[in-house]
């Protein structure tokens, strides 16, 4: 017979499909019911990072930054004030990503180009106020940056891309492990240096040692401490004695200069600590990428022996 194979075939067609369960359709209804899973199936959103609280915190510090560098001239209190709570921001963006398991690659790097940054700002300005240490706060600049950047190119480059510039083997080094797993002492660290700092910028509105600006004017002679003097050069900002920089000057002058001395000494053995630390993290890092260098013309059959 003729139609027996098509007979046979569509009794086996039917065999099958009894054996093979029917899939359940994916808008969530299957036969007019709802899906036995639609209630355990959560639909994808899309976080914006960018708007997570400690960047939100790491947004609030570069705004606090900005406004103490335009107070930075001529109000030593106000920026004194916003540059410190903008540097204490800094533990607390930390904390929150911690809190609220908000922690991002994003937010590490803009925590770490804000402290950068707002340091680079101050050491210039300090430049400027005490221009014969001029090229030591240049180099404490290019240190830092240098430091910094070198070890957050080898760490993503030698570590992975998904491991943290803070996450130090022991055995690579002993001081940065516990610098950077230890939070109390990168806190006392990072703190005490920017205490430092905020005190040379205290003391060049205070301290006539530091500042010969702040020298009285010789009427008898008049000579005095201005730029351009032959007899002082080393000028500060002060260029017009009537100048609304001179006021602002002349009161901040009443600031007694004792306290920024004391601050400045209590810190200043941290701070040093702190380049010291910058110019080992420098030394390390370059050492890690130079393994892989070695390793990477290794696996290329370099150097090449010669014939």
């Amino acid at each position: 017979m003729t139609d027996s194979p098509g007979v046979r075939t569509r009794r086996q067609a039917a065999a099958i499909a009894k054996q093979v369960p029917e899939k359940p359709k994916m808008n969530g209804h299957v036969n007019g019911s709802a899906h036995p899973r639609s209630s355990t199936m959560r639909p994808e959103t899309s976080e914006n990072i960018f708007l997570f609280y400690p960047n939100i915190i790491g947004y609030s510090r570069i705004v606090l930054a900005l406004a103490s560098l335009y107070y930075m001239p001529l109000h030593p209190r106000t920026c004194s004030l916003l540059y410190s709570v903008s540097c204490l921001l800094d533990a607390l963006d930390g904390y929150a990503a911690r809190y609220f398991h908000q922690s991002t690659q994003f937010g590490a790097v803009l925590d770490m180009v804000t402290d950068r940054c707002t340091t680079a700002c101050l050491l210039v300005f300090l430049s400027s106020a005490f221009p014969r240490w001029a090229i030591l706060f240049q180099g404490l600049i290019s240190l830092d940056l240098a430091s910094h950047y070198i070890h957050m190119y080898a760490t993503l480059s030698m570590g992975g891309a998904g491991q943290s510039h803070k996450k130090v083997d022991e055995s690579r080094s002993k001081l940065l492990h516990l610098y950077y797993t230890n939070k109390t002492v990168l806190f006392v660290f990072c703190a005490f240096n920017e205490v430092f700092f905020i005190a040379l910028y205290l003391l060049s509105f205070s301290s006539p040692m530091l500042s010969p600006s702040l020298l009285p004017t010789d009427k008898t002679s008049g000579s005095s401490a201005q730029p351009g003097n032959p007899s002082h050069p080393a000028s500060t900002l002060l260029a017009t004695p009537g100048s609304a920089w001179a006021m602002e000057l002349a009161r901040a002058n009443k600031m007694d200069s004792f306290w920024p001395w004391v601050i400045a000494g209590v810190s200043f053995p941290v701070m040093a600590a702190k380049q010291f630390l910058n110019m080992v993290q420098l030394v390390k890092a370059s050492k890690w990428l130079a393994e892989g260098d070695r390793a990477a013309r290794a696996e290329q059959g370099l150097p090449k022996k010669k014939k």
